[in-house]
């Protein structure tokens, strides 16, 4: 397979194939437990033959499929691009690298070692080819030289996500100057050396390509470095030096990946993980640098996070006419020879015609890293974590893997951790916007909600809400879970929604905790809010004490008598909502007809029976009359109660 550079990080890089659009992991032998899968995907290309060339453009991540120098055909093929590119170019000779711009708007082809051809493909723009040595003038149809370095390069890698090319220099190939490219300028960085794994015996080129990479992690780059042998006399196997190149300072070692073993391997990086591929053993295994390791003054070691498992078994649909693709699919040769790794996370084919993304699988982790504080902290760094999150949360509470509480309380504090993270650089984000401080900043962009911010609605409806109604729990057990995770917002100081002392309340009241529930609401345990007081109003036909410690609350909250009465009113509350009024001596002035209303709403015509005798009560002390006063506009309640309890029933005014 044609490419330039050659593949990074891998020695005769692992391999396999795949299938287009219908290709599909396979449930076959071992892949429970596989956390690495190809995508369900890939893009299908003529394979390489003598008459088609392939090649791939790590920038636009396009595969390029050339039949007869481009004469008889080219096309391109991207993992994101819906329409394939089809076009004929004239064959002036071999094609040695073929690449569009980004956005596919001016075409690359290099034929010689010194000259590189452009052809535009910008709509109305005419299709010539011109030829030069440096910046495209597209609409010129010539380039400009902007910046020229003179240096002695062995090889060299280029990045397209950082934008940064690396020079590998001096006769041993070990020290390496990188340049970065930003808006038509070239910026020299800070040269470093790589450590051999010893002395070379001869002045010879010591460091391949294959043994680096470029990648992105956790928003830093870093210049992988695959030493086949370890430095250190007492280790044995290979390991993956992480070096650490920012855009000013020195580039440092940071990190050592220790993988245990020797042979043929090959790097991808996927959701800020690196993945080490073993050919030998047809296995795979992923690093964390976010990770805690062995940190020795200068460097942190790791070790692998998962134990090796291969990728998950795939499916390569059999191709040809419609007779001959009811066959069952071929299964994929994983980790073959013919395949050759791309950064961040391409894995391609020639001999096959596949070019796949390889994908993290989080369900599998799940049962591999049984601890869970550090199960939480490798999935709050992933991507798609909130389901498989939320999901972990419900299995340990319940049996038969249910947690014991120090173990539930670190993960709450994890997931607290990050919530309130999150409610921080919001608040920062609001105050600056408004205080009008953001047209100054144009760099200042809204914080981004990741899937690792849990919140506590997402905790009430996929956690704490079911757990609770299952019921599978002893009731003290699902009393302090909820408590714990109550005491973990308190302790990051996130202000706990009513709804989750609400599930508090109606647990306790299931199993007639009233003695519990008093302390809670005596000792602040549970924080004052108008919604949890109108609980506690409901509560009182089966705990009279209920009653008072609602009023309580509502005074505590400053709430005026009428705001409280209509806070009732609105949750049904109606007979609870009477007393209160009649408790602070307000009922001679309450409407009749506002009561009345919300007695009829309730549909329940006791209550209505009830609330309309008080009020005939209270005509009769104040006026002499039962009757209600035209100004009152209670007629239609008279009425219904006429309807429902016959004319009779109506009160009869007393006479002295």
């Amino acid at each position: 397979m044609s490419r330039e550079p050659p593949p990074p990080g891998e020695e005769e890089a692992p391999g396999g194939g795949g299938g287009e659009g219908e290709g599909r992991a396979g449930a076959g032998a071992g892949a429970g437990g596989c956390y690495l899968a190809l995508c369900a995907r890939p893009v299908h290309f003529e394979k390489a033959n003598p008459v088609n060339c392939v090649f791939f453009d790590e920038a636009n991540k396009q595969v390029f499929a050339v039949r007869s120098g481009g004469a008889t055909g080219v096309v391109v093929k991207g993992l994101e691009d819906r329409n394939p590119i089809s076009f004929r170019m004239e064959d002036k000779g071999e094609v040695k690298c073929i690449k569009f711009s980004l956005g596919n708007k001016i075409l690359a082809v290099q034929r010689t070692l010194k000259s590189v051809d452009f052809l535009n493909f910008i709509p109305d723009s005419p299709q010539l080819e011109y030829t030069q040595e440096c910046k495209v003038l597209p609409e010129k149809r010539s380039l400009k030289l902007l910046k020229n370095q003179s240096i002695n390069v062995n090889w060299y890698m280029y990045c397209p996500e950082s934008s940064v090319i690396l020079l590998s220099t001096t006769v041993l190939g070990n020290v390496l100057q990188p340049f970065y490219f930003k808006s038509g300028t070239m910026s020299k960085l800070s040269k470093f050396e790589i450590e051999l794994p010893a002395a070379p015996k001869s002045s010879k080129l010591s460091l391949s390509e294959r043994d680096i990479a470029m990648a992105t992690i956790y928003g830093q780059l870093y210049v992988l470095y695959l030493r086949h042998h370890s430095r250190t006399s007492n280790s044995t196997g290979a390991e993956v030096v992480l070096y650490h190149l920012p855009r000013e300072g020195s580039c440092k070692r940071t990190h050592i990946l220790k993988l245990n073993r020797t042979g043929k391997f090959a790097l991808n990086v996927v959701d800020n993980l690196v993945v080490v591929h073993h050919q030998d053993t047809e296995t795979s295994v992923i690093f964390d640098i976010k990770l805690k390791g062995e940190f020795d003054g200068s460097t942190t070691i790791h070790q692998f996070v998962l134990p090796p498992r291969s990728i998950q078994p795939y499916q390569i649909p059999v191709a040809g006419p419609a007779s001959v693709t009811s066959q069952a699919p071929v299964p994929c040769k994983l980790y073959s020879s013919s395949w050759i790794v791309f950064q961040p996370d391409i894995i391609i084919s020639a001999s096959e015609g596949y070019l796949w993304s390889l994908q993290v699988k989080l369900e599998p982790v799940v049962n591999l890293l049984l601890d869970k504080g550090k199960l939480m902290d490798f999935l709050l760094q992933r991507k798609e974590c909130k389901m498989v999150i939320l999901s972990v949360c419900s299995q340990m509470l319940s049996e038969p893997e249910r947690g014991s509480l120090s173990v539930i309380a670190t993960v709450f504090d994890k997931l607290n951790h990050e919530y309130k993270k999150y409610l921080e650089a919001e608040q920062s984000y609001t105050m600056v916007v408004e205080a009008g401080l953001s047209r100054s900043n144009p760099l200042l962009k809204r914080p981004v909600r990741t899937q690792a911010v849990i919140d506590q609605s997402d905790m009430y409806t996929h956690v704490l809400s079911v757990f609770t109604e299952k019921k599978e729990a002893p009731h003290k057990f699902t009393i302090a879970v909820l408590m714990e995770y109550i005491r973990s917002l308190n302790q990051f100081q996130i202000a706990v929604q009513h709804y989750l002392y609400e599930l508090v309340i109606k647990t306790l009241v299931q199993h007639n905790l009233f003695y519990t529930l008093h302390q809670f609401l005596q000792y602040h345990v549970l924080s004052d809010s108008k919604p949890l007081a109108c609980l506690l109003l409901s509560l009182e036909s089966i705990y009279p004490p209920a009653h008072q410690l609602s009023l309580d609350m509502l005074k505590r909250l400053s709430t005026a008598n009428d705001e409280i009465v209509e806070v009732l009113l609105s949750k049904h509350q109606v007979l609870a909502a009477l007393r209160f009024i009649r408790g602070i001596g307000g009922h001679d002035s309450i409407s009749a007809r506002k009561f009345l209303d919300a007695a009829k709403q309730a549909e329940d015509d006791m209550l209505f029976y009830t609330i309309f005798r008080f009020f005939e009560q209270r005509n009769q002390r104040l006026r002499g009359n039962p009757s209600f006063t035209p100004g009152e506009h209670c007629e239609e309640h008279v009425a219904f109660f006429k309807q429902v309890f016959g004319e009779q029933a109506l009160m009869k005014p007393t006479t002295f």
